[in-house]
């Protein structure tokens, strides 16, 4: 803490974490790296099976590949600092370092709502207007899509942060979560937060409303779309293809206006620490099998990839085959001299 002429200033804050399971500690070290782990490798594995099978080249997975990467991006602003905080007694953070951190998350927060919007334009697009899907959803609408949503995002999250770092922190510096999250750093603030409340409400209306707003009439197109198809298998197939994304955002919106939503009081603490877990842990890493368990294509790419594997194996064939005989015929040239000593000097192996 730093002292100033009528007050202290709050130089660092402690993040509790979950600090109030403490025989768990390794338990939960375990589970949230393990978790960790394979968000990173899976939504990796997607993006690169994306960028190699030329099949998968469309809108759609190049939506699916940007929202991998940005949900890599988006469980990296969190769990280091989480996970690093199982085994330190009192898990600080720099004033700095929040206010990084939370503009990180904010950000990426932002754009995935953005993006999940798109999103379903690109389903609308795919399933009201086949025909011209091709046409309308161009790789450089794609690209400007993507760019908008990031753009977006993060202008969205700086306001923010200009706001946040114009708030003044003097009182108790413990916060009782396991990252820099905006209503734990409101209630600690000693200004009056009044004018950033609303501000927070209206970039909700904004980001939040908007989005929710442009997927909840794109799937109103879509479900009057597929309820004119007659047969009961292409009724089936368009559902699927959108099964997974209102998946996606029902967890994310979900978890996301339970947190922001509920009030911050008693018992709604634990709560809505548990459902940041979900939406910024547990979802990222849920997101690559939503969008692949049940995906024909992604199916069909895995099998392809794995043929092709295969092909290498073999293909190396010629070149690995006359090295594994030369060292098996040395082997039995060696066996062959050791016999032949044997019988000559049998004494020295017995």
């Amino acid at each position: 803490m730093t002292e100033g002429r009528n007050h202290t200033t709050i130089t660092k804050f402690i993040l509790l974490g979950f600090s109030e399971f403490p025989k768990l500690t390794i338990a939960l070290f375990s589970v949230f790296l393990g978790i960790y782990m394979m968000t990173v490798s899976w939504n990796v594995s997607l993006i690169t099976l994306i960028r190699m099978d030329a099949h998968l080249h469309t809108p759609m997975y190049f939506f699916l590949s940007n929202l991998s990467f940005l949900d890599i991006c988006y469980v990296s602003t969190i769990a280091p600092k989480m996970l690093s905080g199982f085994f330190q007694k009192h898990s600080s953070i720099s004033f700095l370092g929040c206010t990084i951190q939370y503009f990180f998350f904010s950000s990426l927060g932002l754009t995935e709502c953005c993006l999940l919007a798109a999103m379903a334009y690109d389903r609308y697009t795919a399933i009201c207007n086949p025909l011209l899907y091709t046409a309308v959803m161009s790789p450089t609408l794609c690209v400007q899509m993507v760019a908008g949503s990031c753009i977006t995002g993060f202008f969205g999250s700086f306001i923010q942060l200009c706001a946040l770092l114009q708030l003044h922190f003097c009182g108790p510096n413990v916060i009782n979560h396991f990252f820099c999250d905006l209503p734990q750093l409101l209630v600690l603030s000693c200004s009056d937060t009044f004018f950033f409340q609303v501000m927070t409400s209206v970039l909700t209306v904004i980001f939040g409303l908007t989005s929710v707003l442009v997927i909840v009439v794109s799937y109103g197109y879509i479900v009057a779309a597929i309820l004119k198809i007659i047969s009961a298998e292409g009724r089936s197939k368009a559902f699927n293809t959108c099964a997974s994304h209102l998946t996606v955002v029902i967890l994310f919106f979900g978890s996301g206006i339970f947190v922001y939503m509920y009030p911050n009081s008693g018992d709604s603490l634990s709560q809505n620490k548990l459902a940041s877990v979900l939406y910024t842990v547990i979802i990222p890493m849920l997101n690559p099998l939503i969008y692949s368990l049940r995906n024909k294509e992604i199916k069909e790419a895995l099998s392809r990839w794995k043929r092709i594997e295969q092909l290498r194996v073999f293909s190396n064939l010629p070149l690995i085959l006359p090295c594994f005989l030369e060292q098996y015929c040395c082997e039995i040239v060696r066996l062959d001299q050791i016999n032949i000593l044997y019988g000559v000097f049998p004494r020295l192996y017995l």
